[in-house]
């Protein structure tokens, strides 16, 4: 950021509806907002929570504290109190969590925490001071600069670390891999909460001195409105995005915006994937990355390998970091169009999951990243998406484990057992589906409400069925397989309410 504040300080960067800071207005924003920090008492090592809104001013405060050598944890603000709860337990047993940064409509549900609740408006003072240079003594390049949660297997959230360095490679990569430049806008709706945001959109606008557009939210049908209010030249896409674009009535104008090119992971079909860059004149470039490591695969510049994830991503000057198996269940590598598990090794592979040594040690073993992702390799060194190895869902962009709900269902009264599964929903999106044994005679659209107030909204089940039992394997495990696949009876969808027979 000090670079491209050096270079071209009035430079508009940061753009918003409403709001516009240039280079040099940025750097120093986030320099008197850490200095607010400072003054809370965050220090070098401590955790920051954020109820990360897709917002300048949240985005402003997370930099601020990976500047004065703090760890920023964004999370998701539609998160419920009790999910928070259990977020703020986690970081509350390391002994290092020094603040909240939360809005006035989401500061109650911080009622009794255990530290300092600081609104982000009051954290901001725009356009005071003079030039601003951001110092670097405060981080190295090891330090962890942001934790990630996402969903785990037990219902806990893994809070996945990210070094500095992972970062700073993420922008690098990123504007080489797109071919963005200077001119550039970035403009993205993704969750600041997530991986793709941070070191892809923000990290490859900096890294390419370009600006940076942030809509609080994705809408069909005002997203290329906004393109063009903003000037947006690029954009990135998970695929629900990119199929509810293509749902909208057609109109003389589709083609006629700034936007030239889309970063999409996951890769749309062949024939979505043509119909979408002709119609709307936007080059779709497709990848595959994950919060343990934002170096996986992408399309090579000009390349079209249509229905894979492309090759290895590798660094514009530091050349080949990246190294890729594909293994079988006994860790050996399989031939070329063989389904095996995919592994990554390189500087941006997490050091693991904050506060879960035995986690961190399943999933990252001698360096390699064992991603849970099944692939096949081609002989001209691309690869094909295959299917999960994990079970986590994932619906409208977001992750979700089955157990989180699976929780949250057997407290209610009226239920004597459940399971959880992801159902096919195009684009390699999923729906939740709850199989639910009844204990009473409630409803399944009682419980649909009881899910609702207990969980966000993406991770309560649209589709329900009541079952006589649960199927489990001889362990006592659910066995998720034959839940996937169907069991007999009534399927209830309830988004809107409607009953099929048969599943």
């Amino acid at each position: 950021m000090n670079a491209a504040a050096r270079e071209h300080p009035d430079r508009i960067w940061l753009r918003a509806d409403g709001l516009e800071l240039s280079y040099a207005e940025a750097t120093a924003e986030v320099a008197h907002t850490r200095d607010l920090l400072l003054d809370t008492g965050v220090r070098r090592g401590d955790h920051v929570m954020l109820t990360a809104r897709t917002e300048p001013r949240y985005l402003i405060a997370l930099l601020a504290v990976t500047v004065l050598g703090g760890t920023a944890v964004p999370v998701n603000p539609r998160s419920t109190t009790s999910e928070l709860a259990g977020l703020l337990a986690q970081l509350e047993a390391a002994g290092r969590l020094r603040a909240i940064v939360t809005d006035s409509e989401l500061c109650s549900r911080f009622d009794n925490a255990p530290v300092p609740v600081v609104l982000v408006r009051d954290l901001s003072r725009t356009g005071r001071g003079g030039p601003v240079e951001l110092s670097g003594d405060e981080v190295g390049e090891d330090d962890i600069a942001v934790m990630i949660p996402t969903s785990g297997t037990t219902g806990r959230s893994k809070l996945v670390m990210q070094t500095h360095r992972t970062h700073v490679l993420s922008g690098e990569g990123f504007a080489h891999w797109m071919g963005l430049g200077a001119e550039d806008r970035l403009m993205t709706c993704l969750p600041l909460f997530h991986t793709n945001a941070l070191a892809y959109s923000t990290m490859g606008s900096l890294a390419a001195g370009a600006g940076l557009v942030l809509l609080p939210r994705f809408s069909a049908s005002t997203f290329l409105d906004a393109g063009r209010r903003h000037g947006a030249t690029s954009f990135n896409a998970v695929g629900a995005m990119l199929a509810a674009l293509l749902a909208q009535a057609k109109t003389p104008h589709d083609g006629d915006t700034p936007l030239r090119t889309c970063y999409a992971a996951p890769a749309p079909p062949e024939r979505e994937h043509r119909e979408f860059e002709q119609r709307f004149g936007v080059r779709l470039i497709c990848g595959y990355g994950l919060s343990e490591s934002t170096y996986g695969l992408v399309w090579r510049p000009g390349t079209r390998p249509f229905g894979t994830l492309g090759w290895p991503r590798q660094h514009p000057t530091l050349g080949a970091v990246n190294e890729v198996r594909v293994v079988d269940e006994d860790g050996r590598d399989v031939e070329p169009g063989i389904t095996g598990e995919l592994l990554l090794r390189n500087p941006t592979v997490t050091p693991g999951y904050f506060g879960m040594p035995e986690e961190t040690a399943q999933v990252v073993r001698d360096g390699w990243l064992h991603t849970g992702d099944l692939v096949a390799s081609s002989p001209d060194g691309t690869y094909r998406f295959v299917a999960r190895k994990k079970e986590v869902i994932r619906r409208r962009g977001e992750n979700l484990a089955p157990a989180e709900v699976e929780e949250i269902l057997l407290r209610h009264p009226g239920v004597a057992d459940c399971g959880v599964v992801g159902v096919p929903a195009g684009l390699s999106e999923e729906e939740v589906k709850a199989f639910v044994v009844l204990a009473t005679g409630v409803t399944v659209r009682e419980l649909r409400d009881w899910a609702a107030e207990h969980l966000a909204a993406f991770k309560v089940p649209r589709f329900w069925q009541v079952v006589p039992e649960i199927p489990r394997t001889p362990t006592n495990r659910i066995a998720r397989g034959v839940l996937a696949q169907g069991l007999p009876g009534n399927e209830v969808d309830l988004a809107p309410v409607v009953v099929r027979e048969g599943t």
